[in-house]
């Protein structure tokens, strides 16, 4: 199938290319490189010898993404773009409201106008905010969430799930994944932030190769096996092999689906995985907790297995270990 990727440039969409590319799919990148890099894209050709059609465009730019589509008979889209940090959300929230909405309703409206049916969006276990664990698809969705980034994910939600209900030949999946982490097993690809890391794992990452000194752990009080927060932690190829799982397994209409490992992994378990890959040491810091911050989440993948045949197989160790092939080789990232 040829699938259209939006912000197929950044840490999931670029390992989604490969595994798309890798099932025999020809995808069609569209990405502003806001918060991503062409570099990636280089990196995934050398992976898979497929030089991935690649269009900069912001898809808010209606006439450009209409020409896109009329170029190539796009099957199906897979929708990663989006502005992402937790934290700037609730500095700037009309940027994310703006930016996440109005992209995802263009979208729409352009697979509308040239008959393109199946959806799979990049939602966030953020939906959930603070549901009783573990999170299933039937927990209280759009409930206690506390940022506006998530707010948009549960909106755009929304609006699927609003569009699929009014023509029965849609096919929209939100696929509402964890905390992803790890990298590519060749060390080409892997997660590269601009400034500093918003997510914990290119954190010690980054302490590990040297570019910064020590980590923050927000609190070591709460009712965990060890007092710090405890996530539920997904490799980010299981994630891809997620996404290519839906192309082919999604039915008619709309539908969330978790992905997740279904395992809690707290802070300091991730930062002794880490260090036992790495081989250095990780010096942290305990901090007061953070305002909004749970104590733990993790998954009932259950309906992946079910309706996608897919379950997370990579383990916490098999992700230290390729975050750490992938950051000692490219400690700048892509820079």
């Amino acid at each position: 199938m040829n699938i259209l990727v939006t912000g197929g440039a950044g840490y999931i969409g670029s390992h989604t290319l490969v595994t798309l590319i890798e099932a025999g799919h020809t995808p069609i990148v569209v990405d502003s490189l806001h918060n991503s890099s062409r570099v990636s894209l280089e990196r995934v050709a050398q992976i898979t010898g497929v030089q991935p059609n690649f269009y900069q465009l912001d898809i808010r730019d209606k006439a450009a993404l209409s020409e896109i589509f009329s170029q190539h008979a796009i099957d199906a889209v897979i929708h990663f773009a989006g502005l992402k940090a937790v934290g700037e959300s609730s500095v700037k929230p009309l940027l994310y409201y703006q930016n996440n909405l109005d992209s995802t309703l263009i979208l729409l409206e352009v697979m509308q106008a040239h008959g393109v049916k199946k959806l799979v969006f990049s939602s966030s276990a953020t939906v959930y905010g603070s549901a009783p664990i573990p999170y299933t698809e039937s927990s209280p969705a759009g409930q206690g969430i506390t940022n506006p980034y998530g707010q948009t994910k549960y909106i755009i939600e929304c609006i699927l799930r609003d569009v699929a209900a009014s023509d029965d030949s849609l096919e929209f999946t939100a696929l509402r994944y964890f905390n992803p982490i790890g990298a590519h097993s060749s060390g080409l690809i892997g997660e590269d932030p601009s400034g500093i890391p918003n997510n914990l794992m290119p954190y010690i990452a980054q302490v590990a190769v040297g570019v910064r000194d020590t980590l923050g752990v927000f609190g070591d009080d709460y009712d965990t096996t060890d007092g710090t927060g405890v996530r539920d932690y997904i490799h980010v190829d299981d994630l891809a092999e997620g996404h290519v799982a839906a192309l082919t397994h999604s039915k008619p209409g709309f539908r969330a689906i978790n992905l997740g490992s279904g395992n809690g992994t707290s802070v300091l378990e991730l930062v002794h995985a880490f260090e036992r890959a790495s081989g250095r040491a990780i010096p942290y810091t305990i901090l007061p907790r953070r305002a909004g911050d749970l104590p733990e989440f993790y998954a009932d993948a259950t309906i992946a297995s079910q309706a996608l045949n897919w379950h997370s197989s990579r383990t916490i160790d098999d992700a230290c270990r390729d975050t750490w092939n992938w950051q000692s080789k490219n400690p700048q990232g892509y820079n």
